[in-house]
């Protein structure tokens, strides 16, 4: 081997090792979320990838990953939020005031329920951004003040039933335009979401090369398509040989795309990576720090809402205890998802994941019989791992 064969192999693999190192997390997450998914399986008979059961975690877990979305921002900004559950209770409560008791139609109802969302999201927003008060007390008073105004309009009783149309959001199915048992209208979309995903992957890695941006080695970057691939249509299979795709996985799947586009594609998105990364850099950089700040809270509080109308459409009622704890499950997802407790750093797809790790988690200890207090204990040692992990590649890097 001659000199010059020998650097660029020891090159390749300096290169090889230092991806690696810096793309630990994103890899792990991934991979632990398969084998979660794997031990769920195998500890509960086979239980746990029924297609029934499948279409649970989707149902069970659409409004946590809704909500990971808008967090996800809050997060990155370096603020959190603990009133979106309240709020999701509070706007399932003015839902059922108005379409219940009010008789209002669905639409006219989900709307208003959206425009108030976005009104506390706001009004939160504002006290963060320009009175410089610190999120974490905002958004603490703010769980208390819907938490007890859900519990006033509702006058302390559950009300209900919403109109059949209403619950469909959470529990109806996309139909089956081809007169077969198996749900072959889903299985097609299945299919080309996972064409689109696979190729919209392709032309980024393009995109990089051109630019001289590409650091993936191939190899990982077709193992890493070819498990998303199996994973898209093997779950697509599943649910179309049950009832097909649900409804609220169309919604959330497409916020989803949405938000990844905007945080990887667009210079607000942009802007908010760099206001968390370090505020001061970027109002000197001419962002309106405090403008962002209060447009990533007013996003929350319509993500919220949103899952407030799913969350009661799914129960067909509204209780003065929705919403309870929803909050940590979301917080917790977006940590587990590989984003930083400093702002700055974290990603959808990330977000997305640590959401079905707590789902998969939750499912899967209910069938094993696991009491409600060992499942709080297991999750909280899982998100304090997720923090340390991140606080320790900090320091390493």
């Amino acid at each position: 081997m001659t000199q010059q064969t020998a650097t660029s192999e020891d090159t390749r693999h300096g290169s090889l090792g230092a991806f690696i190192k810096s793309n630990i997390r994103e890899y792990g997450l991934l991979l632990s979320l398969i084998v979660i998914m794997v031990f769920f399986q195998v500890a509960t008979n086979g239980a746990l990838f029924k297609p029934l059961n499948l279409t649970n975690i989707v149902l069970q877990n659409s409004y946590i990953v809704i909500m990971a979305l808008g967090m996800l921002l809050i997060i990155v900004t370096g603020h959190i939020d603990l009133s979106v559950g309240s709020v999701a209770g509070f706007i399932g409560a003015v839902a059922a005031v108005l379409m219940v008791q009010q008789g209002m139609h669905f639409v006219p109802a989900a709307i208003i329920c959206l425009a108030a969302g976005a009104l506390i999201g706001a009004a939160q927003g504002y006290f963060v951004a320009y009175q410089k008060i610190p999120s974490f007390i905002v958004t603490l008073a703010g769980m208390l003040v819907f938490k007890g105004l859900a519990l006033y309009i509702l006058e302390g009783k559950s009300v209900g039933p919403f109109p059949p149309q209403f619950q469909l959001l959470s529990s109806g199915f996309i139909p089956n335009f081809l007169p077969t048992t198996f749900h072959t209208t889903s299985m097609l979309i299945g299919i080309a979401v996972t064409l689109l995903v696979l190729y919209f992957n392709l032309q980024d890695r393009r995109g990089q090369q051109a630019h001289g941006l590409a650091e993936e080695p191939m190899l990982f970057f077709v193992g890493r398509n070819a498990l998303v691939a199996i994973g898209f249509i093997l779950f697509s299979y599943l649910l179309s040989s049950y009832k097909g795709l649900p409804n609220v996985l169309i919604v959330m799947f497409a916020l989803i795309a949405l938000y990844a586009f905007i945080t990887s594609s667009t210079t607000i998105g942009r802007r908010i990576y760099a206001l968390g990364g370090n505020e001061k850099a970027a109002r000197l950089s001419g962002i309106k720090t405090e403008r962002l700040t209060f447009y990533t809270f007013m996003n929350m509080g319509v993500l919220a809402a949103l899952a407030g109308l799913i969350f009661a459409a799914r129960l067909n009622t509204a209780t003065p205890k929705a919403g309870l704890g929803f909050e940590l499950d979301v917080i917790a997802a977006v940590f587990i998802g590989g984003a930083s407790a400093s702002g700055g750093v974290g990603k959808v797809i990330g977000a997305v994941i640590g959401a079905f790790i707590m789902g998969v988690m939750n499912n899967g200890m209910s069938i094993l019989g696991i009491g409600i207090d060992l499942q709080q204990l297991i999750k909280g040692l899982v998100l304090l791992a997720a923090v340390f992990l991140d606080v320790y590649y900090k320091k390493k890097s």
